[in-house]
């Protein structure tokens, strides 16, 4: 018997390597660079920054002033389906893909604060390999939802069998104090009178007596 402590894991070729990075420090291009010339309020933000180069070495030179302060990451992977793009390689192989997004996720869980969350989109081609890559990085307790948005609405020329009309919106958190802030629904307003503050969802009171009754009469 062994006694090998033992996990469920994703493997793939080249898994055990990883790059080595050293600090990185970013600069200014004041050429590219816009300031307004005042602040019109008190809560206007003059430290946006767009960084053009790799995003690994981007998100490495972000780790030393903002581990554990960003509140929201969302990232549009490659999908790895062979297609033509003139900034990135969408056509890696398998492994290397994998190895790519594992280095890039788990700096990414470091910058998130415990409120934190990361949200990104796929396509079928990746998304369930990336579903349990997330699930060993962020702890699979900590995915939040697969959401799915329509991207077509008319049926694929090259379809076989089936016409794919979606990709995929993932949403990790960091930990459970993660929570998603709701649109308000007047039909929730409408339907349920009553405001659950710490839940902060609506909901309303019913009579279990009555409820009991009605099931009673269905069944005579």
């Amino acid at each position: 018997m062994s006694t090998k402590k033992q996990k469920l894991e994703l493997t793939w070729v080249g898994k055990e390597n990883r790059p080595k990075l050293e600090p990185r420090i970013l600069l200014e291009d004041p050429a590219k660079s816009y300031h307004a010339k005042h602040r019109i309020s008190d809560n206007d933000i003059f430290d946006n920054q767009l960084i053009f180069g790799d995003n690994l070495l981007a998100l490495k030179a972000l780790e030393a002033e903002f581990a554990g302060k960003v509140k929201c990451v969302f990232i549009d992977p490659p999908y790895n389906t062979g297609s033509a793009f003139t900034h990135y390689d969408d056509g890696v192989e398998h492994s290397i893909w994998l190895s790519l997004m594992r280095d890039r996720l788990e700096i990414i869980r470091r910058l998130l604060s415990d409120d934190g969350s990361l949200w990104f989109t796929i396509d079928d081609n990746e998304a369930h390999y990336l579903k349990v890559l997330c699930d060993e990085v962020f702890g699979r307790a900590n995915f939040v939802a697969n959401c799915f948005w329509q991207k077509v609405y008319s049926e694929r020329m090259d379809a076989r069998g089936f016409s794919v009309s979606h990709d995929h919106l993932m949403v990790y958190q960091k930990t459970d104090k993660f929570f998603p802030f709701q649109l308000p629904k007047d039909q929730n307003a409408a339907q349920f009178g009553f405001f659950d503050e710490s839940l902060k969802k609506y909901y309303r009171r019913r009579s279990l007596r009555t409820k009991v009754s009605e099931f009673r009469n269905s069944i005579e």
